[in-house]
């Protein structure tokens, strides 16, 4: 089975990024699929969702990217049954070195490209994207062979779906010419209200964006994953979240057959 890259990307924070990179992760690894996760975003949510503490970790996915460390020598084997190339505070300053570099766009690719070169071989890697259209969301649009934007269903949540999609025009043209948008995921959404269904409704005609169901429903059970430090997959097997991210996983399988 060929890889699929996947950048989960939104510009806007507290659209339950991270959050969806863990569940999906976890969902796909249950489907028996082997999954990668990199966390490119400096304040490391994702490392330390999945219950690995940054402050501990020796290596981290910045020496991958800017000093040249092997990214097998920084992947992790999760509780969640995915590999982890987990982030430190140190990544925000990843950010200001590969400014001056030539290439910059290409460093997630390159890592993605090394492990296979070592017969490392990963059926989905997930990006883990910063809240910002930085070099970081770029290099990760430029690895990826679709982006997948996480969407909060409220009216002012949507405004910078533009932004991003001008980016990933951008990309497309200058790094990245098969980049594609697999679509929008509804996250905390709200189905008893019709305000939920109008702002999705607004978006797939605004955008002409494909809305990728079932949207993932509101549940207090979220915020209490990563204190467990695992995905809700495991902390809460059959919360409607948990369902509806093995529902999502199952449909972007169906997609990559496609």
């Amino acid at each position: 089975m060929t890889t699929t890259t996947l950048a989960i990307a939104n510009q806007k924070g507290g659209v339950a990024k991270t959050t969806t990179v863990a569940s999906l992760g976890a969902a796909l690894a249950e489907l028996g699929h082997k999954v990668l996760l990199v966390d490119l975003d400096p304040q490391a949510c994702l490392t330390f969702s999945l219950g690995i503490d940054p402050e501990d970790l020796e290596f981290s996915v910045h020496h991958v990217l800017t000093k040249g460390l092997a990214p097998s020598e920084v992947i992790i084997e999760t509780e969640d049954g995915v590999d982890l190339m987990p982030a430190t505070i140190e990544l925000a300053r990843a950010e200001a070195d590969l400014l001056t570099r030539t290439g910059r766009e290409h460093v997630i690719k390159g890592a993605i490209e090394d492990l296979e070169e070592a017969g490392i071989h990963y059926d989905w890697v997930l990006l883990d994207c910063p809240p910002s259209l930085g070099v970081l969301t770029v290099a990760g649009l430029t690895a990826a062979d679709g982006v997948l934007i996480p969407l909060q269903c409220e009216t002012l949540s949507h405004r910078g779906v533009g932004q991003l999609l001008d980016t990933v025009h951008d990309v497309r043209k200058f790094t990245n010419r098969k980049l594609k948008v697999w679509g929008v995921l509804p996250t905390l959404f709200d189905g008893r209200t019709n305000h939920s269904r109008t702002v999705l409704e607004t978006i797939s005609e605004t955008y002409e964006l494909d809305v990728i169901e079932p949207p993932i429903p509101k549940t207090i059970k979220f915020a209490e994953a990563p204190a467990a430090g695992r995905s809700i997959l495991a902390t809460n097997k059959s919360n409607k979240g948990a369902m509806a991210y093995r529902e999502v996983a199952a449909n972007l399988v169906k997609r990559k057959k496609k």
